[in-house]
């Protein structure tokens, strides 16, 4: 099967039924579904400043998916169709590098299943043109699937550093992924059989992630005052407190801990956000500037203290919190958009469907995809996990990696199919 074939059939299933919804959901999508990147992008097009005051620079968020949306809407304007046909590129992309995956881990035809598989996930369906910054996680974490296998397989010196180098985004996209690069130095030096190739290798990587990590630190140092992959460090806290369990095991979200949250001494008892909403309703005349370091460090405080002190509550918030991440069915909180709509349907019956059938495809998969592909995605999905354990889970957090279970789910049912053909 020639590459144009194969690009052209994935882009065909991958943008068809997200240009339905995208054209379904054009009023909701600038309306409905913003977050943080959303208002620092606005807030750097209209007066340049990358934060949520103007004039007064942030590091409250991972950046990597308000980069995105800057030139988009710089170029275009922040409007449903923008955003949506951004995103559905990108959706693209992250199928078409999925299929370069399966095509040397299972062949050219089961990386074309692969692709499509992953491609028509119900949820990504749905989540992909709406405002959401795993959009971005997504294409990252498939390229560095494809590169890690790349270097394994033939270690230059510009594989290894651009493998580090996408490491890197992915730490700046996400900072749950901040050791993700000294997984994949390690799993490099488990596949290369000669020690020096080995060192040299896993060196690069870790060089490239430092060399684009790095320069945001730095700005973090200099323009916010810490050293910090991102300022928030209350959602840590919202995730890591004695309320947590309650509110999850009651259908709420993290961010519903109410008034009572503790606040840090002035001048860090504003978030950035709580700065955002007085500029915009005294219409620009009041200016307030958080200290976002003291923030963060009170609440991380916070959250390392609850480990120390609740060690059976942390212990229970754990399973609850592996719990909605594998889960099938999505997670539902009382706040979700589209309560008591057919969105939920597509939650509670659609997408579990398709979840179950690709688990149980997966676990099979196991034992006939190629061994070192299945360390990989066992290493990472495990890392996955390990990260949920520390803050907490949902589906929107496992789904910028389910396209490891789509191949292996294909692993699986390509060796079905060899066998009903030589029956």
């Amino acid at each position: 099967m020639s590459r144009r074939v194969a690009y052209s059939a994935i882009a065909i299933g991958c943008v068809l039924p997200r240009l339905g919804v995208l054209l379904h959901e054009r009023d909701a999508i600038t309306s409905s579904f913003t977050e943080k990147s959303d208002t620092i992008a606005r807030m750097f097009i209209d007066h340049g400043t990358f934060g949520f005051v103007p004039g007064a620079p942030s590091a409250y968020t991972q950046p990597l998916y308000a980069w995105f949306l800057i030139p988009v809407y710089w170029l275009f304007g922040a409007n449903w169709w923008s955003i949506g046909t951004a995103q559905i590129l990108v959706a693209v992309t992250t199928a078409w590098l999925v299929f370069e995956i399966g095509r040397r881990v299972l062949g050219p035809w089961a990386g074309l299943v692969a692709a499509v598989v992953a491609t028509l996930n119900p949820y990504l369906v749905w989540h992909d043109v709406h405002v959401n910054r795993e959009i971005v996680d997504q294409v990252v974490a498939a390229a560095l699937v494809l590169l890690t296998l790349l270097v394994a397989e033939r270690p230059t010196r510009r594989r290894a550093v651009l493998l580090g180098a996408v490491a890197g985004a992915s730490m700046l996209g996400n900072t749950r992924l901040v050791f993700l690069p000294i997984l994949c130095a390690a799993y490099i030096a488990w596949r290369l059989p000669r020690a020096r190739a080995t060192a040299l290798a896993a060196a690069l990587v870790l060089a490239g992630a430092a060399v684009v990590v790095t320069p945001w630190l730095v700005r973090n140092k200099v323009s916010v005052g810490c050293w910090a992959l991102t300022t928030d460090g209350r959602a840590m806290w919202k995730a890591n407190n004695a309320g947590t369990y309650a509110l999850l095991s009651s259908g709420r979200w993290i961010d519903n801990v109410g008034s009572r949250a503790p606040r840090p001494p002035e001048p860090g008892h504003l978030t950035p956000e709580d700065a955002n909403g007085i500029w915009l309703r005294t219409h620009g005349k009041v200016r307030l500037h958080p200290d976002e370091c003291l923030e963060m460090r009170f609440y991380e405080h916070l959250a390392f203290e609850y480990w120390e002190q609740h060690p059976g509550g942390k212990t229970k918030l754990m399973a609850l919190s592996a719990k909605l991440l594998w889960q099938p069915s999505v997670f539902e909180t009382s706040g979700r958009n589209g309560a008591g709509s057919q969105l939920d349907i597509g939650r509670r019956v659609i997408e579990p469907a398709y979840m179950c059938a690709l688990y149980a495809l997966a676990a099979v998969g196991l034992y006939f995809a190629p061994r070192a592909f299945v360390t990989l995605a066992l290493l990472l999905l495990a890392y996955q996990t390990a990260a949920a354990l520390a803050f907490v889970g949902a589906t929107r957090y496992r789904v910028a990696w389910d396209f490891l279970l789509a191949l292996l789910a294909t692993a699986a049912l390509t060796r079905i199919a060899e066998r009903v053909r030589a029956r």
